[in-house]
């Protein structure tokens, strides 16, 4: 039976007893851990916490009133529709925490998946070793020890690492598509109320002219993840990427091995490596993953570039500041933290200014080539996302659609 997500989360972090309480799931991350990291991160919690304030109302009907201008100029610079049913999309306008529960809803499948790529975890002894071992040699055993450590604690430290990933996430999102990637449910559009209010304060903008800049990026993305084609080739690529990570035990027993047995708070020594990203990316890239890359940055490149450019079309048309918020946003994009490039390293994304420039590039060519009404090609039918050399090279891929 799940929690209610509106329920006040519980303080502090998870301790000894829970750890190995985790070791015992038969899941392949432990769930109950990593919505309890992220919901603790993301509210900043600590023992004197009251909880999260729900958002005001008066800002949920202020952004759905603006979402309605939004999505009528999205839908009339792109011709796409921003819903299946024709309506101007309910906008989910949700605190840190909400972000949480339903972020973590919609990327567990992937978690899920690399958790069990990754879940093959053997120690394999080399050639020989047998005939070298002595009476003092217990290499084997502690390798064996050390291979079914790891296996127990798989669980804990993947909840521990996603639940650490998706709170820090949480405190910079704007709304559905910091990760440019679908989602389910379909139809839900998430925007988080509070993260726009701070970014529009520290850089000087008007809360209402930052909240519409974010509402048409928002609602472009949701635009082109209505086509059931796209959606479903970045998400089968996504999930190819995320399954094919390999096993790699020597990245825990290294950590392991230096951990500070002095330490005067152990459980907060456990939970600090266990909580580290990077040791869920100890996995180690396949051949397949290398192959796959390029093809998915392309796709990725050329998804980004199009909502950037339909983003300043309707920004000149009715904010006028729309430059201005459009510099900022994307100076944050690409200066991501380590949190936002341990996630986007997993679902396979490289959102570095050499991509974005990538995209960029590729849309102003078909423009210029081919005018806006070009660039409705890519959507019209299976494989017509750019591939990695016409991603750099747009007039090959006007000449492949047969433009």
């Amino acid at each position: 039976m799940s929690q209610d997500p509106h329920e006040q989360e519980p303080t502090g972090m998870p301790f000894f007893a829970e750890i190995m309480k985790a070791m015992s799931s038969q899941s392949p991350v432990h769930w109950d851990m990593a919505r309890q990291i992220a919901m603790t991160t993301a509210t900043n919690s600590n023992s004197n916490s009251t909880g999260e304030p729900n958002v005001d109302p008066g800002v949920r009907i202020a952004i759905q009133q603006l979402a309605a201008v939004a999505d009528l100029h999205v839908r009339d610079v792109t011709g796409l529709a921003t819903s299946r049913t024709g309506d101007v999309p309910l906008i989910d306008v949700v605190n840190r925490s909400m972000w949480v529960h339903h972020t973590l809803a919609s990327y567990k499948p992937l978690f899920t998946e690399f958790a069990t790529s990754i879940s093959g975890q053997t120690v394999i002894q080399p050639v020989g070793a047998q005939d070298d071992l002595n009476e003092t040699d217990h290499t084997g055993e502690i390798n064996a020890m050390m291979g079914n450590l790891i296996k127990m604690m798989a669980p804990a430290m993947l909840g521990m690492s996603v639940g650490s990933m998706i709170g820090q996430l949480a405190l910079r999102a704007f709304g559905q598509y910091d990760l440019p990637l679908p989602r389910e449910p379909r139809e839900q559009l998430l925007f988080v109320a509070r993260n726009c209010e701070e970014f529009a304060n520290d850089w000087s903008i008007n809360i209402s002219d930052m909240q519409m800049w974010l509402l048409v990026q928002e609602l472009t993305f949701h635009a082109i993840y209505q086509n059931q084609v796209i959606r479903a080739t970045v998400t089968d690529a996504v999930k190819k990427h995320v399954s094919g990570f390999r096993p790699s035990p020597d990245a825990l027993a290294e950590r392991l091995s230096k951990i500070d047995v002095t330490s005067s708070d152990p459980a907060a020594m456990m939970q600090k490596l266990l909580g580290d990203p990077s040791l869920l990316l100890g996995a180690v890239r396949s051949p397949e993953q290398e192959t796959l890359a390029p093809k998915l940055d392309a796709m990725i490149s050329a998804i980004v570039g199009y909502v950037d450019h339909v983003v300043d079309t309707v920004g000149a048309r009715i904010i006028g500041n729309g430059a201005q918020i459009s510099e900022a946003v994307r100076r944050r994009r690409v200066e991501t933290r380590s949190q936002d490039q341990f996630v986007e390293q997993l679902l396979g994304l490289r959102l570095t200014t050499k991509q974005i420039d990538e995209g960029h590039g590729f849309i102003s060519g078909v423009i210029d080539r081919a005018g806006f009404d070009g660039l409705s090609g890519l959507w019209s039918k299976p494989g017509n996302l750019p591939t990695p050399n016409e991603i750099v090279a747009p007039g090959l891929w006007l000449e492949r659609i047969n433009f």
